[in-house]
């Protein structure tokens, strides 16, 4: 189209002072432009925050029962005196906050277990490495485990998130007799097992490519080149279409809000270990050592048929990051009577089976359940087996 005198708009205020561009803008578009330039300025004051937020917190009341090298552990016991087992949550140590276990209102494992009759809850809650840290090895976290557990009484009831799932495991099969039961929630037992995505990065990047990454951190796996790799597995999510949904987001409040918080665990990643990090990919990942039979742990070569006590298995329908195939194998290789098994396939992707609403409402009553009656008791009412 052609444009004419007509068509063509001519501004009616000066507008060669850069800085006042943005306000020049709105008075000539009226009202719509008003609301457009107050849409943009929370826009940039809301990508600002999601780039740089503060720290997760906690969301239910806890106190530090102990501060080890590795973690501190939190205690979120609600009464003086218990009349089971302590539960302890095995939080991730693959990246980010253990308030994964903790994460909000509706979204907390802790707070679904408590109201579920466990009151005697603990949470790993690991470290971010310091330089000091770079040498800590598998082995190194496994003692802090057994500190907190020999602490609490020498025995748990132990429930190992992810990457505290393997961890879990290895200190089962390691002192068999410290565990009364075991819940592997979206664990990678079996990595070989399935065709995710982490599975083909283990095994099609050399580890030459890891340890440079820890030779630029120093020593340690950087958190933030971490995020940058999982980033990168969904770059037009992570780099624009996050952005374009808060924009069309910008007067919801809620979801504002929500954003925010997620922001604050997923945008402040820990520091691992280099030592522990380079194991991790070389033995668990790539030699798939602990399936095997063959990861050594604390002296000891370690074998799953060590592991006899009744175990639950959860795994995400949509997970990509552990495949069900990863957890569900893990019955293959225990020394658990199949009776004493229960696996149960849940609605939704990872992250959802720690802290996910309807996860935490449909499974992890039935698990609470089932802990309370130290395993020997299907919950029949809300697992769907595999």
């Amino acid at each position: 189209m052609k444009l004419t005198s007509e068509t063509t708009h001519r501004p009616q205020h000066e507008h060669s002072v850069p800085w006042f561009w943005p306000m020049a803008a709105a008075i000539e578009l009226g009202n719509a432009g008003l609301k457009m330039y107050q849409d943009n300025l929370r826009y940039v004051e809301q990508v600002a925050q999601l780039s740089a937020p503060p720290a997760s917190e906690w969301t239910t009341a806890n106190r530090i029962a102990l501060d080890l090298d590795t973690m501190l552990l939190r205690d979120f016991s609600t009464a003086a005196r218990h009349t089971h087992l302590p539960v302890l949550i095995d939080a991730p140590y693959a990246g980010h906050s253990a308030t994964i276990a903790d994460f909000g209102d509706g979204q907390s494992l802790v707070a679904a277990l408590q109201k579920n009759g466990l009151e005697h809850v603990f949470v790993t809650d690991w470290k971010n490495a310091t330089s000091a840290m770079k040498d800590f090895n598998i082995d190194t976290y496994l003692t802090d485990l057994r500190t907190v557990i020999d602490n609490l009484g020498g025995k748990v009831h132990l429930v190992g998130l992810c990457q505290g799932g393997w961890m879990s495991s290895m200190f089962a099969a390691r002192f068999p007799d410290k565990v009364a039961t075991l819940v592997l929630a979206g664990a990678p037992i079996d990595t070989d097992a399935g065709d995710g995505p982490i599975k083909k990065l283990a095994h099609s990047l050399p580890l030459s490519v890891y340890q440079d990454m820890v030779a630029a951190g120093a020593g340690r796996m950087r958190g933030a080149a971490m995020l940058a790799g999982w980033k990168s597995m969904n770059p037009e999510e992570q780099y624009m279409g996050k952005y374009l949904e808060l924009y069309r987001h910008i007067d919801d409040r809620n979801y504002i809000e929500r954003t925010d918080k997620f922001a604050q665990w997923y945008e402040n990643p820990l520091d691992l270990p280099g030592a522990y990090y380079l194991q991790a990919i070389q033995l668990i990942f790539k030699e798939n050592q602990l399936a095997k039979g063959i990861f050594v742990g604390l002296g000891k070569q370690l074998s799953l048929r060590d592991i006899v006590c009744p175990v639950y298995l959860l795994a995400g329908e949509d997970d990509d990051i552990t495949t069900r195939e990863q957890v569900f194998d893990a019955e293959k290789y225990l020394g658990t009577p199949s009776e004493n098994i229960v696996k149960t396939l849940a609605a939704g992707g990872h992250i959802g089976l720690f802290m996910g609403a309807k996860t935490l409402k449909e499974c992890w009553p039935g698990i609470a359940r089932w802990i309370l009656a130290d395993g020997l008791t299907a919950a029949h009412d809300t697992q769907k087996r595999a």
